[in-house]
C-alpha cells in the first residue's frame, strides 16, 4: 500500500493520530469511516476536509465509509459547544439526513463494485431497535463515568458558563462510540477519522471496540485532521452572507467561486494542498509563480478551478468565470444576456437598484431621463448628458449617446437593465 498517512502530512491534514495508525494503513486495505452530522438539509465547505479524506483513502486503495448520523442526529454532538442545542424533530432529521447522502454521492461512488468500493451508511438503521437497557447493560457497562468525564468536550461544557450538559449530550460519545464498534463488527472497520474536535469521541470509540472484543479482533485505530482556520484567526468557512454551502441551491457556483478567489495569498497557499488533489510538484511550482507576480492571484484562481469543479462540474466553472469577467473583464452585451437570474443577482449584489413599471419602458424612455429622473443614478440631466458626451454611459456593457431610447428589446431575463458610468459604477434598474 501507498503511504496515506506521509500524503497528509505534507498536505497539513494530520492533528492526531494514534500509535499504530500508520502501520496499519501500510499493510493492507484498511476500511475507514467518517461521520458527518444531519443538522442541515445540506453541507458547507467546513466539511470539505473529511469528504476529501475519504477521497484520499479510496485513491489510496483504502475502503471509505460515509456515515450519516440519523440517531446521533436526534441527540447533538456537544463537541465545541457551549449550550445544549435544539432538537430536530423526525420529519425534518429525515430530510437532512436524504440531503447529505445526495451531497456526499456527489463525490463518492457508493454504487461501485470495485473491491475498495465506497459505503453509505446511517446509524439509525442500526441504533432504531436497540432497547435503552440493552444499552446500558452492553455498552454503558463497558466506559466508565470517570473516562467520559475527563474528556474534553465534557470539561468545557462543565466548567464553562451556561446550564451545563443533559445526560441526553453526555451519552453522545458512547452512541458514537457504539457506531465504531457496530461497524467494526459488519464491516472490519478498524480506522474512525474525523476534526481534531471529535477526538474524545473517536478515542472512546476505540476503546470501545477493544473492551468489547478480544485478541486481534480488538484492534481500532484513529487519526484526526486539524481544524481549518484562517490566518487572521477568523472562523474558515463563511462569507458575509453566512455559510458557503456545498449546493448551488444555497450557494450559488459564482459565489462559490468567488469565495475561494478571495482568499488571501498565505491562506490560498495553505488551502491549496489542503484542498485539491494537485501533486506536491505542481503545488510548489505554482507557489513560485504566484510569489514571482502575487497580483495575477495565480494561487487563488487554481485552487478557485479546482474546488469547482471539484464540488459542482466544469461547466459550472466556465460559467462562473463568464460572470466574473462582466465586472471585472472585457465582457460584452451577449455574456451579459446569457446570465441567468441568480447569477445576474449575485453578480450585482449590493449594486444600487430602481424599479420601473413594464408599461414606461415598452414605449421606449430617453437615456436622459432614465438616468435622472426614473433612477437617480445621476444628479441631474445636466449630468447626464455631460456623461453621455463623454462617452462614459453604457447600457448592458455597451456604449450609448444621447439619442439612445431604452425598451424591451434591452431586457436581461426579461426583467432587468444595467447601467454603468465609467469603469466603476453600476446601477440595476429592474422591471416589474
Amino acid at each position: 500500500m501507498k503511504n496515506i498517512i506521509s500524503e497528509l502530512q505534507w498536505r497539513g491534514l494530520v492533528h492526531d493520530i494514534m500509535p499504530g495508525t500508520e502501520e496499519q494503513l501500510l499493510k493492507e486495505m484498511t476500511t475507514t469511516y467518517i461521520g458527518f452530522d444531519p443538522t442541515s438539509d445540506s453541507l458547507h465547505i467546513g466539511s470539505l476536509v473529511p469528504i476529501i479524506l475519504l477521497v484520499h483513502l479510496k485513491n489510496f486503495g483504502h475502503k471509505p465509509i460515509a456515515l450519516v448520523g440519523g440517531a446521533t442526529g436526534m441527540i447533538g454532538d456537544p463537541s465545541g459547544k457551549s449550550d445544549e442545542r435544539n432538537l430536530l424533530d423526525e420529519a425534518t432529521l429525515n430530510y437532512n439526513v436524504e440531503g447529505i447522502k445526495s451531497v456526499l454521492s456527489r463525490f463518492l461512488d457508493f454504487n461501485s463494485s470495485e473491491i475498495n468500493a465506497p459505503v453509505l451508511v446511517n446509524n439509525y438503521d442500526w441504533m432504531k431497535n436497540l432497547s435503552f437497557i440493552n444499552f446500558a447493560r452492553d455498552v454503558g457497562k463497558r466506559i466508565t463515568v470517570n473516562y467520559m468525564m475527563a474528556k474534553d468536550s465534557v470539561k468545557k461544557r462543565l466548567s464553562g458558563e451556561g446550564e451545563g450538559m443533559s445526560f441526553t449530550e453526555f451519552t453522545y460519545q458512547l452512541i458514537q462510540g457504539y457506531d465504531f464498534y457496530h461497524l467494526h463488527k459488519e464491516y472490519n472497520c478498524l480506522l474512525q477519522m474525523g476534526g481534531s474536535d471529535q477526538w474524545g469521541n473517536i478515542t472512546t470509540g476505540t476503546e470501545l471496540v477493544r473492551r468489547m472484543n478480544v485478541g486481534e479482533e480488538a484492534k481500532a485505530y484513529a487519526m484526526t485532521c486539524p481544524l481549518i482556520t484562517k490566518a487572521d484567526g477568523t472562523k474558515f468557512g463563511k462569507s458575509e452572507g453566512g455559510n458557503v454551502w456545498l449546493t448551488a441551491d444555497k450557494t450559488s457556483v459564482y459565489k462559490f467561486y468567488q469565495f475561494w478567489l478571495n482568499t488571501t495569498d498565505v491562506d490560498a497557499e495553505k488551502y491549496i494542498k489542503i484542498f485539491t488533489f494537485l501533486d506536491a510538484a505542481t503545488i510548489d511550482t505554482l507557489i513560485v509563480e504566484h510569489k514571482t507576480a502575487p497580483h495575477l492571484r495565480v494561487l487563488q484562481r487554481r485552487l478557485a478551478e479546482e474546488l469547482t469543479v471539484f464540488v459542482h462540474s466544469k461547466e459550472d466553472l466556465e460559467n462562473a468565470i463568464k460572470a466574473s469577467n462582466i465586472l471585472f473583464g472585457n465582457s460584452t452585451s451577449d455574456d451579459l444576456k446569457q446570465l441567468n437570474e441568480a447569477t445576474f443577482l449575485d453578480v450585482f449584489d449590493g449594486v444600487p437598484q430602481a424599479e420601473i413599471s413594464r408599461a414606461e419602458i415598452e414605449s421606449g424612455i430617453n437615456i436622459v431621463d432614465v438616468l435622472n429622473e426614473k433612477t437617480g443614478f445621476l444628479k441631474s440631466n445636466g449630468e447626464a448628458r455631460r456623461a453621455l458626451t463623454a462617452n462614459s454611459i453604457s447600457v448592458n456593457k455597451e456604449k450609448v449617446t444621447e439619442e439612445f431610447s431604452l425598451s424591451n428589446k434591452d431586457l436581461i431575463n426579461n426583467q432587468f437593465v444595467l447601467l454603468q458610468s465609467g469603469k466603476k459604477n453600476y446601477f440595476v434598474l429592474r422591471v416589474k
